[in-house]
């Protein structure tokens, strides 16, 4: 047995403390919030229970499934038939399935014919190896061709990269391709995913089997540094004390690293700065009507500055139509200064004109959170550029939302690489 800390309670390090305590290990587990659960964290939404970001599962999360049935609430697992569109000239078109792609009207049959047979060979591919040195662009301009990527790509990934929208890794788009592709009842019907009562069913298990076993929480609590001697860690200043420890996993963005852990060599760093992250600010509406049956919808439109609108309630059925408007941007962008109220209010707008049914009356509530780092910026040739997850320091790992390349975020590679790293401290 050995003394662990964990920093970060988001899914991650709830799993690491976890597996760590499982194993029979001291742990401590540190989080700056006043809750567990990170970006799956719930709020009290007017009597309502919800993420405070969106999450779905897809049929190949089996690293949930696992850990789920472990806790003991496997019967929790709930699968919905979902839905597509494209929001493009004034209208909702259905997206993501032979049917839909054949009636939708801005692409040529050509172009119909190479995007479906590109995102069909896309979900059976093995591994993605040989674009690793694409960029996102460059592979879908490749397959589907130029019209494709203009009319459907092209207006989402600069609303989400911005300044960096050329510079997205092939292999990661394509993973989410993959993910998403796979998650299938037949060919014509997509089918995703929701815990009964949330991702925070999932982590009040995990806080209660962890804490079960003698694991102990520091909730609103931030650590200011990683204590090392002689090359090997040997704890952290957390809440101003010090918490001894013979190992520590951190899990916190990776922009955080170099100013925690000021005992990393230079060239270490270095490679943890030069990751770059995009933000995030996130609304939640409470609406009296719905917006569309679909559970996602893709908007290209140059008058609506978001990539997207998703009625989350069209997965988990509740009461009223709750929607999530996702404002993806790096935080250099003047944008990320605006008011929630000013958010809300061009969010609301946007809304109504994919909808224009829907008035002012409709409006039940709107909340808006924010992360600065909520999305890694993966380029091609990512991994290469990732430092090792046992850093310099002994006893010292440290991950994060990054790690998961080609993958994207996700409570189940969450769960797995958090596992992965309690499991390593014996070795």
């Amino acid at each position: 047995m050995v003394r662990v800390i964990v920093i970060g309670a988001g899914a991650m390090g709830l799993a690491a403390a976890h597996r760590a305590a499982q194993l029979g290990h001291e742990v401590d587990l540190v989080e700056v919030d006043s809750v567990a659960g990170g970006m799956a964290a719930h709020f009290d939404f007017g009597g309502l229970s919800i993420e405070r970001f969106y999450h779905f599962v897809c049929r190949s999360d089996e690293p949930t499934f696992a850990l789920m049935h472990e806790l003991g609430i496997g019967d929790k697992m709930r699968w919905r038939p979902t839905s597509m569109g494209y929001f493009m000239k004034g209208k909702i078109h259905p997206w993501g399935d032979p049917i839909s792609l054949l009636r939708f009207p801005h692409l040529s049959l050509i172009a119909k014919i190479r995007t479906g047979l590109q995102m069909f060979l896309t979900t059976k591919a093995s591994s993605f190896a040989s674009i690793e040195d694409k960029t996102a662009r460059e592979w879908l301009e490749k397959g589907s061709g130029h019209e494709v990527y203009q009319t459907l790509w092209k207006r989402l990934m600069e609303l989400k990269f911005y300044e960096l929208a050329d510079r997205v890794s092939a292999s990661w788009i394509a993973t989410r391709v993959r993910r998403i592709g796979n998650s299938r009842r037949s060919i014509f019907q997509e089918e995703l995913g929701y815990i009964d009562g949330g991702s925070q069913t999932l982590v009040d298990a995990l806080v209660r089997a962890y804490t079960a076993k003698g694991g102990r929480m520091h909730l609103a609590t931030s650590v200011d540094k990683v204590e090392t001697e002689g090359g090997k860690v040997t704890g952290v200043i957390a809440g101003g004390r010090f918490l001894a420890g013979d190992a520590v996993i951190s899990t916190v963005p990776t922009p955080l690293i170099s100013s925690m852990v000021p005992d990393l060599p230079a060239a270490s760093k270095a490679q943890y700065d030069a990751i770059q992250n995009i933000g995030v600010v996130c609304l939640i509406f409470r609406l009296k009507k719905s917006i569309s049956k679909h559970f996602w919808i893709n908007i290209v439109d140059d008058e609506i500055d978001i990539p997207g609108l998703i009625q989350f309630s069209n997965l988990r059925p509740v009461d009223e139509t709750v929607v999530y408007v996702p404002y993806y941007m790096p935080t250099t962008q003047a944008k990320w200064q605006w008011s929630d109220e000013q958010f809300v209010k061009e969010a609301f707008s946007y809304i109504r004109k994919v909808n224009p049914q829907i008035t002012e009356s409709d409006l039940i509530d709107a909340k808006v959170g924010r992360l600065k780092y909520a999305q890694p910026v993966c380029e091609p040739g990512f991994l290469d550029k990732l430092p090792p997850i046992q850093t310099p320091i002994t006893g010292l790992q440290i991950a994060d939302t990054c790690y998961y390349y080609p993958e994207d975020r996700g409570i189940s590679e969450s769960v797995r690489y958090g596992r992965m790293m309690a499991e390593a401290i014996a070795r």
